[in-house]
């Protein structure tokens, strides 16, 4: 083959891997419009793959194009999966408080969040909803960088701490378990009994495989 060929075989074979980057940007799209991913994946994947298309679309308009191929696999742009894990967010904590006397009922994990900041924000949410937190479950980033999840049911609203912004499905996870929870306990809740020790707690293993799962943070 002529070095003329081998340089238009090196500019084929990066433009079809540029082609396979654009299908996998489109697929993160897809996974975000689905809840799979949050938007700090989203935002650090497809810049990901925007470096690497713009950097083996210079490589191979040079005099040798096989340069391309050193690029991407020097290291240098940080790999998919270590992406999706680093900024997957861990459930850190978890505290459930009592809708009627507005006492936290029980906390697992880390939740190092200060009651007396918790407390007005949970007053908020009740009495405001519409205003501030709309319906439903919401989420608002903290200074630190952190997340915290509202999520009210007819006994009980259960707030998550996460170490970053949730996916949509992590938080249809949470929401669906606190439903649970309230069904589950319905019989103790329904007459104000509150104590932890005789009620089903479902995230334990949440909040326990979330830490395990992702790993601290790096």
């Amino acid at each position: 083959m002529s070095a003329s060929d081998k340089r238009q075989e090196e500019v084929r074979r990066g433009q079809a891997f540029i082609n396979e980057v654009y299908q996998k940007m489109s697929r993160i799209a897809h996974e975000f419009a689905g809840g799979e991913i949050n938007r700090t994946q989203f935002h650090q994947l497809y810049d990901r793959y925007q470096r690497q298309i713009m950097t083996v679309s210079q490589l191979i308009t040079e005099s040798d194009p096989s340069g391309w191929r050193d690029a991407v696999n020097s290291g240098d742009i940080e790999s998919t999966h270590h992406l999706r894990k680093r900024f997957t967010a861990r459930a850190l904590g978890i505290s459930i408080y009592d809708n009627q006397t507005g006492m936290p009922i029980e906390t697992i994990g880390e939740f190092t969040v200060d009651a007396e900041l918790i407390v007005p924000m949970l007053s908020s949410y009740r009495e405001a909803a519409a205003e501030i937190f709309q319906a439903g479950v919401r989420s608002t980033e903290m200074e630190d960088g952190t997340w915290l999840c509202f999520m009210t049911g007819t006994y009980t609203t259960l707030i998550v701490l996460f170490s970053v912004e949730p996916s949509g499905n992590q938080i249809a996870m949470l929401d669906h378990m606190h439903r649970d929870f309230e069904v589950a306990n319905a019989t103790f809740l329904k007459t104000g009994h509150t104590d932890p020790n005789h009620l089903a707690l479902p995230f334990f293993a949440f909040v326990s495989r979330s830490n395990i799962e992702t790993g601290p943070d790096e």
